[in-house]
């Protein structure tokens, strides 16, 4: 065990016996508290013939129901809360892009547990007392900003709550405030790196060293991108306003995978479609329940997350499981003349060709009645002018590497610089125009 470990992180360490042994006892205290204080949840369980009782076992976790996000919006606001609102000290809120907001609560408690596990997932990326962390998620009613704060501040780091957006600020506290850690997307972090350079000043020259993102899903390409072009250490975070927010995993200094909060959260993986519980090592929905959580426990949510738990121990020392990087969701796939294509498998073809620039947009139309797509892709300033063959050269290897990918022929369409809108939130990837009206994804 390494010397430089914080005392809150211990957990991160546990003997597997004795950490499966705590899941145990949290597992058994939270389905009866839910069998107790959630009405739907009864019912369900009831439907089952399931009493608190019959889980002896981890295992016995797969007998429960599951819960989904329709669960949440049909209960709106506080249908599955699992106390009276007068314990309930902090409210947030998803806004999702349909139907009604996902409304979760907290206890004194589960903001003590969150502050914790954002300290522990702050540590594992090397980050530590006397830091300066500029936090670029968004407060308010989304869980990022205000997560990540209480976190950091309870490490020991100075915190520069600067929210999202402002670029020209972002920047210039960049400059000068001595800033050494930065959370946000990765798509905005790209946009700030644009913009640093442009400004005069290479990004190397800042202090910065850490870079925590997430909020969105990110490829392997795209952290080469942001680490060549930045000089920091990337790291991808990981957490779901349903189940606490930020804090819910994180990659260690090894950068092999997200580390779950074991003692927090039990993990399952289960195949989409038939539900089964799937081994350490196969790849499926990622399935989460909450052993801690008072206000608004969880139990089995489908997290539509498409990824698988790695059991082999971490280098770094610590004992919890980790998942690997989330390739996909399972409804972000789209079908495209029977080919499944995912967001995520376009954007890591568009980025191993060299000279890409990570701007890009999916547009999904539909003609005679057969879904269309058409790739946008952003070209430097330098590329784009009169060099004809060099830019049909460049949408030739596009194309090449997107059907290597994904097994379908896809139009390329390279576009001026600074054609695609920069998101100073998460990125707006997908355009879809299929139906009346159109949506954004």
């Amino acid at each position: 065990m390494k010397n430089n470990i914080h005392p809150e992180s211990m957990p991160d360490y546990l003997v597997p016996d004795e950490l499966r042994a705590l899941q145990l006892i949290r597992l058994q205290d939270t389905v009866q508290r839910c069998y107790d204080n959630v009405e739907l949840f009864r019912k369900r369980m009831d439907e089952r013939g399931l009493k608190p009782a019959d889980i002896q076992c981890l295992d016995d976790v797969a007998k429960l129901p599951f819960t989904q996000k329709t669960d949440l919006r049909d209960t709106y606001p506080y249908g599955l809360f699992a106390v009276p609102m007068k314990e309930v000290v902090r409210l947030h809120a998803s806004s999702g892009t349909t139907g009604k907001p996902i409304v979760v609560g907290y206890t004194k408690d589960d903001l003590d547990v969150w502050s914790s596990v954002m300290l522990r997932s702050f540590v594992a990326t090397g980050m530590h007392a006397g830091d300066v962390l500029q936090n670029a998620y968004g407060y308010g009613l989304f869980t990022g900003g205000l997560g990540a704060h209480y976190g950091a501040e309870r490490l020991g780091a100075a915190v520069i709550p600067i929210s999202g957006g402002n670029t020209e600020r972002q920047i210039l506290v960049m400059k000068d405030f001595g800033v050494t850690a930065i959370c946000c997307t990765p798509s905005y972090f790209i946009h700030l790196i644009e913009k640093v350079n442009t400004s005069g000043v290479r990004f190397e020259e800042l202090g910065i060293k850490i870079g925590i993102f997430g909020a969105e899903p990110w490829t392997e390409a795209m952290r080469a991108y942001i680490q060549r072009e930045s000089g920091i250490k990337a790291y991808d975070i990981y957490g779901l306003s349903e189940i606490i927010g930020p804090g819910v995993g994180i990659e260690c200094s090894e950068q092999a995978g997200l580390h779950i909060f074991e003692d927090h959260f039990l993990i399952e993986i289960v195949d989409p479609e038939t539900d089964e519980v799937l081994p350490d090592g196969k790849e499926g929905e990622l399935v989460i329940t909450t052993l801690t959580k008072q206000a608004f426990p969880m139990i089995r949510y489908r997290t539509h997350d498409i990824t698988s738990i790695i059991s082999k121990p971490c280098a770094c020392g610590r004992t919890i499981r980790r998942i690997n990087r989330i390739r996909s969701r399972s409804d972000d796939m789209m079908i495209i003349r029977g080919v499944n294509v995912f967001p995520s498998q376009i954007e890591a073809a568009l980025l191993s060709v060299e000279e890409t620039v990570p701007h890009y947009q999916i547009l999904l139309t539909r003609k005679g009645g057969l879904d269309q797509i058409e790739v946008q892709v952003e070209v430097t300033k330098e590329m784009f002018g009169d060099r004809i063959r060099e830019l049909e050269s460049m949408q030739k290897k596009l194309a090449f590497a997107v059907e290597h990918v994904v097994g379908l022929r896809v139009p390329i369409r390279l576009v001026e610089p600074n054609t695609i809108v920069r998101s100073e939130g998460k990125a707006k990837r997908v355009i879809d125009q299929r139906n009346k009206g159109e949506e954004i994804r």
